[in-house]
């Protein structure tokens, strides 16, 4: 993917606030039990697990539908994130590129080439040495760029993306 520079317009510089906690960390050998990330947890809205059961196929959802059911307004993404962990629900393809395609996992590759005003932009919008998923998204936004770009300039810059906005990563 060629970053090409002429594809980027200067935009202002934006900033981004993050309440950081402690989350238990999962791993594939997790799937199922992605519940015990938050203990005593067990209510979820009505409207949000409606929302969610006509977007979730095999027991999965997609990014984009999680998105779908945050944009209709069922909930916050870190709320819609919670229920999936509660009703064990994965998510699958990730709009970054980062994880959920198969066996493949991963689809997003290193840009060829990353324009230096992005590269500045990116690095303006890191949190402890990473980008959040939201500050990826917030740039896709900003710059008219698909998101899968921002991901693949970050994998060029050596930069990883987290955390997630779903709570995936």
């Amino acid at each position: 993917m060629n970053l090409v520079r002429s594809q980027f317009r200067r935009a202002g510089s934006f900033s981004f606030s993050f309440k950081w906690e402690r989350k238990q960390i999962m791993t594939r050998a997790d799937k199922g039990k992605f519940f015990q990330k938050h203990p005593g947890k067990t209510i979820i809205a009505g409207i949000l697990q409606q929302g969610i059961a006509e977007k979730v196929k095999d027991n999965k959802i997609s990014c984009a539908a999680a998105e779908a059911v945050a944009l209709a307004g069922k909930a916050s993404f870190a709320e819609i994130g919670e229920a999936l962990d509660l009703l064990n629900i994965s998510i699958v393809e990730c709009q970054l590129g980062l994880f959920g395609y198969g066996s493949q996992k991963k689809i997003v590759y290193a840009a060829v080439e990353v324009a230096s005003s992005l590269q500045k932009e990116i690095k303006n919008g890191l949190v402890n040495g990473r980008l959040p998923c939201a500050a990826a998204w917030e740039i896709a936004r900003k710059w008219n760029l698909p998101r899968m770009k921002v991901s693949a300039a970050c994998e060029k810059m050596q930069i990883k993306i987290k955390p997630c906005q779903l709570g995936a990563f």
